[in-house]
């Protein structure tokens, strides 16, 4: 569930360090910090694991999603989870722009999927600049993948180990490389 208060002041446009926005989301990440120390170095019981995340994330994890630890992300509040996810270990959610994950996705170990950019120009570099991320049903983000900010991934579609996707990804697809590029389609007869 998105944090509207501030999901809404920060959409679609630069937020600036010093504004009363960038203090807020300070304060929403210290509060996570408890949380994500206890999901990541408590030897936690699937159960107070997933209630622990959906805390995190302010909103209830479906029992059918497995998460491995460790788990990381900067803000926590802006992912949403759909059913029969599974994350492997040292997965980064850089989530302040909001990170949709779909039902049936797997996301292989040491992915990032990064939502914050910063402006080229020296002087607004420390400003943020943030896009969604949208994971759609049944893809498959390969280990160490880095989905960048805005980046749509198609339903089916995987993303080759090791790529940088800078753009959509469309459905029934696979990609690869840095930055990621069309493979071929995936067999129609396993879809």
């Amino acid at each position: 569930m998105v944090d509207s208060t501030i999901g809404k002041q920060i959409k679609n446009r630069l937020v600036e360090e010093g504004e009363p926005v960038f203090e807020a989301i300070h304060d929403v990440q210290r509060k996570g910090e408890q949380l994500l120390h206890r999901l990541n170095h408590d030897a936690l019981s699937p159960t107070a694991f997933r209630e622990t995340l959906s805390e995190l994330i302010g909103q209830p994890v479906d029992k059918s999603v497995v998460v491995l630890p460790p788990f990381y992300t900067d803000f926590g509040r802006h992912i949403d989870l759909g059913k029969d996810i599974f994350i492997n270990r040292g997965v980064m959610f850089t989530d302040l722009g909001t990170i949709r994950i779909d039902d049936d996705v797997l996301i292989g170990p040491f992915a990032k999927l990064l939502t914050v950019n910063h402006p080229e120009a020296p002087s607004k570099r420390r400003g943020l600049l943030v896009q969604p991320i949208h994971v759609k049903k049944n893809a498959w983000i390969g280990a160490g993948a880095t989905i960048l900010p805005g980046v749509t991934i198609g339903e089916n579609a995987i993303v080759a180990a090791d790529s940088t996707v800078t753009k959509d990804v469309p459905d029934n697809t696979i990609v690869a490389g840095t930055p990621a590029r069309f493979v071929r389609f995936i067999d129609q007869m396993d879809v």
